[in-house]
């Protein structure tokens, strides 16, 4: 019994230390956003006085307002996008049958999953170009639609239904949307919310391809805002400006975070389980 203690404690104490390690810049952060400039050197881990003054110039400073509605805007767009192709490409791939090329367009989709961004932005830009879309909603939007994550996340759920259950909604007159959108989409929707949340993370997390592809501060989005408070120092970087500007960045993906961490569990658990 005092063993299974002793390992219980031990366990317990190095995850709590694990924690800690992985949250102290994220605290660090904080406590340096509520200092004055001249006291943020030499580091001080208690918190300071500052934190409205720090927060309404980092807001004001970059138009923070404009920059989360674009990240906000961008990267619902594209979870959305994402979640419905997902689940029509998933459908297709499962209840129609052996069509011709099923098999290489899958393969083709799951090969476009090991291509990281940056090999594909050149081209990708191109297309922009010719499509007379560089710097709108409509390329930082629509490349990204696509996802052989959520094909292949749907389309595993999917192998689980029984096909005497789409046989039935057959016989009851549904059709292929119907069957989709009343039975399918129900039974996917802890997959959903687990899909868009890491999409929704992962495009408020780019910098890269929004940087290439927008040439105005209108269209940037807030990533590229914490590197503006960076940029737009005269001499020294302002660290308690920058810090107050990077906490704010990440709020709205931990509220999507904190909304969904219970569906994105249980989404991933029935995939193993499956």
């Amino acid at each position: 019994m005092k063993k299974r203690l002793s390992f219980q404690f031990l366990i317990h104490a190095i995850l709590i230390i694990a924690i800690l390690l992985i949250a102290f810049p994220v605290i660090f952060a904080f406590i340096v956003s509520t200092h004055a400039y001249q006291d943020v050197f030499p580091p001080r881990f208690s918190l300071g006085r500052y934190l409205w003054e720090n927060y309404t110039q980092a807001w004001k400073q970059v138009n923070m307002g404009r920059l989360l509605w674009n990240s906000t805007l961008i990267s619902v767009a594209v979870s959305l996008g994402k979640i419905v192709l997902s689940l029509m490409a998933a459908f297709a791939f499962t209840y129609f049958g052996d069509f011709r090329g099923k098999g290489f367009f899958f393969v083709i989709i799951l090969i476009t999953h090991m291509l990281p961004l940056p090999i594909r932005i050149v081209p990708t830009f191109e297309l922009m170009q010719d499509f007379n879309w560089v710097n709108t909603y409509y390329a930082l939007t629509i490349p990204f639609f696509a996802s052989a994550t959520g094909t292949l996340l749907f389309r595993q759920l999917f192998l689980t239904v029984p096909l005497s259950l789409s046989d039935a909604a057959r016989i009851d007159g549904a059709g292929p949307i119907s069957f989709l959108v009343r039975i399918l989409v129900p039974l996917a929707r802890t997959n959903i919310a687990a899909l868009f949340m890491i999409e929704f993370i992962y495009m408020w997390n780019q910098y890269l391809w929004p940087l290439v592809v927008t040439n105005s501060d209108e269209m940037r989005v807030v990533q590229i805002g914490i590197k503006m408070l960076l940029l737009q120092q005269a001499q020294a970087a302002e660290w308690n400006v920058i810090m107050a500007g990077t906490i704010i960045a990440m709020l709205p993906p931990l509220i999507v975070l904190f909304l969904l961490q219970k569906s994105f569990v249980q989404g991933f658990a029935m995939q193993e389980e499956k």
